[in-house]
């Protein structure tokens, strides 16, 4: 009789736990190793970490995206051009955006043409190729519900900050350091001239945002990644915000007068405003508002002033600055019809509901904030706009009764022009060619 095999006994616990522990001792000695040879360089020097890109979110149709100022990782140009040739090229259709044609009166296609016309200089240096890219991309801005309604709205927007601004030569004092030569400057006119009258750089299809290949913006993973123009790369929204469908909307017909190109353009000077082709552009929109509103100088911590009902929207944050300067508690409010401007708090609900502009800053709660009258100003984000109740409980705080500051009206040139809208000319001198479109 064969005797039945003898099984063997279970292994202990204590076994198994030795187990796992050679088998983790094991992993980790291969693994540690690895990991520290892909950081080493070729030359065996140790890299800092690969930049992460952030997480892709593609906004629905029915949010608004966010318009977020520029923010770079701290990365070295070598390791941001490697980093940034990691990015595919997105393989969905690319359609050119319809042809701009801006229907103005002379004095405000003149505006817009040396808004444009700088901004492509600035950006794209004296290069007609980049020029026209530059171009395009903030003509798609125009068209885009997420940026401001006109062509000096999208270049100078947060101009008044010395960081946030979207184009980086409006807020970094470049205008007051580097100047170009009259034929680059007509150049880029022309170019300018040529987009505001049907020409377009088709290669960039509807991107509202690029950079140079030698940076590594926050955003640069979560957009489509267009094309790329000289060292330039090009960006649209992911999802429905990127396509055709959300370009659709209409400029608000008006082109603000930017004091800080009255230096540059003589559409952007005015014998009414005390400057002249001799005077320095101010370097800020800070010290535009300061030469054109002094008698604002020195008041109390609570303002009510009157302005020109046609004051710049984007100039109403400066002007606020300019009168807070370093006051830890300041508020700013105003109005553009001195019968409806308050003349004591608590202001009535009429006082309230008239109010064009109000800025908050409360820095013992961290507080501070600028808000529109978005029934008198066309804002890009709707937490931009007045809520009439929060602004009422928020005035209610105020101590007692002020004196109102209402200004003479000292700008013949923010008065409203009148004049019967009239297209620029078709035919252009132009040495810019209008690309085929497929």
């Amino acid at each position: 009789m064969i005797p039945a095999p003898r099984l063997s006994a279970p292994p202990s616990r204590m076994s198994r736990a030795l187990a796992a522990v050679l088998t983790a001792t094991a992993i980790a000695a291969i693994a540690i190793p690895s990991a520290l040879i892909l950081t080493l360089a070729p030359d065996g020097v140790r890299r800092a970490p690969a930049v992460r890109p952030p997480t892709a979110r593609i906004v629905p149709p029915g949010e608004m995206p966010t318009v977020d100022a520029p923010r770079f990782a701290p990365v070295t140009r070598d390791d941001a051009v490697a980093f940034n040739a990691t990015i595919p090229f997105s393989t969905a259709p690319n359609p050119p955006a319809r042809p701009f044609r801006l229907i103005a009166t002379p004095e405000v296609a003149a505006r817009a043409i040396d808004c444009l016309a700088t901004a492509q200089l600035y950006e794209a240096g004296d290069d007609v190729v980049g020029e026209q890219a530059v171009a395009q991309v903030i003509l798609n801005r125009v068209r885009h519900p997420a940026f401001p309604k006109s062509i000096c709205g999208v270049v100078f927007e947060g101009a008044e900050r010395t960081t946030g601004c979207q184009f980086t030569f409006t807020c970094d004092g470049a205008l007051q350091r580097a100047r170009f030569g009259a034929a680059a400057w007509a150049r880029a006119r022309l170019v300018a001239r040529a987009a505001l009258t049907g020409s377009v750089f088709a290669a960039v299809g509807h991107s509202t945002h690029y950079h140079t290949d030698w940076v590594v913006p926050y955003w640069s993973t979560s957009l489509d990644k267009v094309t790329a123009v000289g060292t330039h790369l090009f960006f649209r929204w992911s999802g429905w915000w990127g396509t055709p469908a959300a370009f659709t909307r209409q400029l608000n017909g008006n082109e603000p007068v930017i004091m800080q190109l009255a230096a540059l353009s003589s559409a952007h000077r005015d014998p009414a405003l005390g400057l002249d082709a001799t005077e320095p552009a101010p370097a800020t929109a800070a010290e535009a508002v300061r030469r054109r509103y002094p008698e604002l100088a020195g008041t109390p911590d609570t303002f009510i002033v009157t302005l020109p009902a046609n004051v710049s929207a984007d100039e109403l944050p400066a002007l606020a600055a300019l009168n807070c300067g370093e006051r830890p508690y300041c508020k700013f409010l105003v109005w553009t019809d001195p019968a409806q401007a308050a003349k004591a708090f608590p202001l009535s609900p009429t006082e309230i509901a008239t109010m064009a502009f109000s800025y908050l800053r409360d820095r013992a709660t961290g507080y501070d904030k600028p808000l529109w009258n978005c029934a008198m100003f066309d804002r890009a984000q709707p937490q931009q706009c007045m809520r009439r109740q929060l602004i009422a409980a928020d005035i209610a705080r105020s101590p007692g009764p002020i004196v109102p500051r209402a200004l003479p009206d000292p700008i013949a040139a923010l008065e409203r022009r009148q004049g019967t809208p009239m297209p620029l000319p078709r035919a252009l001198p132009s040495p810019v060619p209008s690309p085929a479109i497929p």
